[in-house]
């Protein structure tokens, strides 16, 4: 199935699943048979992600170290690094900036209508491991084997880092390792154009499940936070291009064609994971190195999370405007502040925004009964988050490699 014809496919995947997902709500809610069908039909994305996640492993792993391997000597590996965190550092910025900045304008939470619930409601959401100290320490894996069993990509890109440093180290004697890993990498991107074509079905499946459950009246009754967040979305759509137009000039365009597919996937299945295998295929086919792609890209997945930071102000400030809580400016740019930190922990943390969030609410004396408000709705707000991040690290991995001579012309 060739890449435009799947892409339809999901698409088409996406409508269907609205569909019938509003049929089974508006027809089984009372009967329970919505709640039996959420339960069935989430069989199939489950299968699809645990595929996915299944090779994001091996695959970081080998095309890490064939890249490092490959790059050359420790000063190169750290001027990469230092233009890649430079980067990340840049648009991280920008995008809780532009959350503060969209938030206010909007004023999304003023006059909004909703149902407070209590200022004291418990959230259950985990925050004691969402502090600086933790986050370096869990960066860092005490065995790799259990890291890789877990899917943490930050602690396989630790060891990775490592391994192929070491294995560069060796020169022509490793040279038979770092071709049977790049076969192996190679084998893991033939295992995603198989996984790939199930995707259609997941979609269609986690699609009309969220329908089932919440209904579409759900969108109406957020519609102006919802509105609002995705018009800010596409506001920092066109600065991520933009960003990328000043580097990449009318390539930028090809690009952000290329990832059509996996903003699409990850968009649907609200999960930028599920899309990395894809965008990794397609920013080398857009014509970016290995070497580079391979670096840049996993490492974007724990430190350059646009449409997440975007979220983590914009929420933040929502929830004081529902409350009728004035913030001043000196207080929202502390707030920034503190997120450009704690958001740099929110790889490998279940229900990430949310965590940040709720940690940051109680630092400025909101009310984290805030969170309730949004838990309803996180799916579809998930979705144009992680479609997001996906398009500020595939353009990212573009940026650098173009910055390091390393990109195709």
């Amino acid at each position: 199935m060739n890449s435009k014809k799947l892409t339809n496919f999901i698409f088409f995947a996406l409508l269907l699943g609205v569909a019938v997902g509003y049929l089974v709500n508006a027809n089984g809610s009372d009967s329970g048979f919505a709640a039996k069908y959420a339960s069935y039909a989430a069989i199939l994305t489950d299968i699809f992600m645990r595929l996915i996640k299944m090779i994001i492993a091996p695959l970081v792993f080998s095309t890490l170290v064939v890249g490092m391997a490959r790059m050359g000597g420790a000063a190169e590996i750290g001027r990469v690094g230092f233009k890649t965190f430079g980067w990340f550092i840049l648009m991280s910025t920008l995008s809780l900036l532009m959350g503060l900045l969209l938030v206010n304008f909007f004023q999304p939470g003023v006059a909004s209508g909703l149902v407070l619930p209590d200022a004291g409601a418990a959230v259950s959401l985990n925050k004691s491991s969402l502090n600086l100290a933790d986050f370096v320490r869990h960066a860092f894996p005490a065995s790799i084997m259990d890291a890789m069993a877990k899917n943490e990509v930050l602690q396989i890109v630790v060891f990775s880092l490592f391994f192929g440093v070491a294995a560069a180290g060796f020169g022509d004697r490793a040279q038979e390792l770092v071709r049977n890993l790049d076969m192996l990498s190679h084998i893991m991107l033939k295992i995603t154009s198989a996984v790939m074509k199930f995707a259609p079905i997941a979609v269609f499946a986690a699609v009309s499940v969220v329908i089932a459950k919440n209904g579409l009246s759900i969108l109406l009754v957020y519609g102006k936070f919802m509105l609002s967040f995705y018009a800010a979305i596409l506001v920092l759509w066109f600065v991520i291009i933009l960003a990328g137009f000043a580097v990449l000039r009318t390539k930028v365009f090809r690009l952000v064609s290329m990832l059509r597919q996996p903003l699409l996937l990850s968009f649907t299945t609200a999960s930028s994971e599920a899309a990395y295998p894809v965008t990794l295929e397609q920013v080398e086919r857009f014509g970016c190195k290995n070497k580079i792609a391979s670096f840049v890209l996993p490492m974007g997945y724990s430190f350059n999370l646009d449409g997440s930071m975007m979220y983590c102000t914009f929420a933040a400030v929502f929830i004081a405007q529902v409350y009728g809580i004035d913030m001043p400016l000196s207080e929202q740019l502390l707030m920034l502040l503190v997120l450009m930190v704690t958001s740099k922990g929110i790889a490998g943390v279940p229900r990430a925004s949310l965590v940040v969030i709720a940690a940051t609410l109680s630092q400025f004396d909101l009310p984290e009964a805030g969170i309730l408000l949004i838990l309803g709705i996180d799916h579809f707000l998930d979705m144009a988050r992680s479609a997001t991040n996906v398009l500020g690290n595939g353009v990212a991995t573009a940026v650098i490699s173009k910055w390091e001579g390393e990109l195709k012309a």
